[in-house]
């Protein structure tokens, strides 16, 4: 079957791939869009995290103001002043900041939590009387699954993301890595609300 130029554009631009790559996915799934972008993110998602370690050392800082009331401030980070300096990154940026104001996570990645705080989450759920009669590998399963909803809350890239409530925004991250060829973090960010102190 054959595949359209449009579709195969249009895969490159959501991707981050080649035009040949896009091309090669369409083909394979017999000019079906839906099932080529499935493929194509698949594997974009396998290339963002090989990048995943890559040092990070440029970069911008984006500031997002909501109605005079929330100021954020973030540093999202990339490998080259070259990206950095592209439009695209910009507004990724932004997107960050817009969410940091919105869903006020408090840790940009899991990593990130400390592990004190972590564990005493973790010791928090195992005393709760209505695990006590479950088996031991049951209970630690439940706090597994009960953790990550707890901090998926409190953690940048767990949280889903306000633009596009498919995805969260650590999926989000991995399409701009995808798509800019680098590693991108969000390293640090400041979230300030009018009349509320921490």
């Amino acid at each position: 079957m054959g595949v359209s130029l449009a579709d195969v554009k249009k895969l490159k631009e959501l991707t981050g791939v080649g035009l040949g790559d896009a091309k090669n996915a369409l083909v394979e799934a017999d000019g079906d869009f839906d099932k080529a972008l499935e493929e194509m993110r698949k594997k974009g998602l396998t290339k963002a995290e090989k990048k995943g370690d890559r040092e990070t050392r440029e970069g911008v800082i984006d500031a997002y103001v909501h109605s005079g009331r929330i100021g954020v401030v973030v540093e999202v980070n990339c490998e080259t002043d070259f990206v950095a300096r592209l439009d695209d990154f910009k507004e990724f940026a932004h997107q960050m900041a817009m969410q940091v104001a919105a869903m006020a996570p408090v840790y940009p990645t899991l990593e990130d939590v400390p592990a004190d705080i972590y564990d005493a989450k973790k010791q928090e759920l195992l005393a709760a009387e209505d695990l006590a009669s479950k088996p031991a590998d049951i209970r630690d399963k439940i706090v597994e699954g009960q953790l990550s909803k707890y901090f998926a809350d409190q953690v940048l890239t767990e949280q889903v993301f306000v633009l596009d409530d498919s995805k969260t925004v650590g999926e989000r991250i991995k399409e701009q890595i995808a798509k800019s060829g680098e590693n991108i973090r969000v390293s640090q960010f400041r979230r300030i609300e009018l009349g509320v102190t921490e």
